[in-house]
């Protein structure tokens, strides 16, 4: 059978924010945990990464000498 509700009758969505879903789902500490984690995750990308070929280079030279 049909439904015949009118369209001005569509159940409304909650509007809500992408934080607010975040605190759902994680809660407070679990967004402090993951902001940190990223944190020191690219912290240690960026520092490690800029001296890589510093630390292969000096490994080989020392190697073969």
């Amino acid at each position: 059978m049909e439904n015949n509700k009118p369209l001005d009758e569509q159940p409304v969505k909650e509007n809500t924010s992408k934080w607010k879903q975040w605190v759902k789902r994680f809660g407070i500490g679990g967004i402090i945990f993951f902001t940190v984690k990223g944190i020191i995750t690219s912290t240690l990308i960026y520092f490690l990464g800029k001296n890589f070929w510093t630390i292969i280079s000096n490994y080989f030279t020392a190697l073969f000498d």
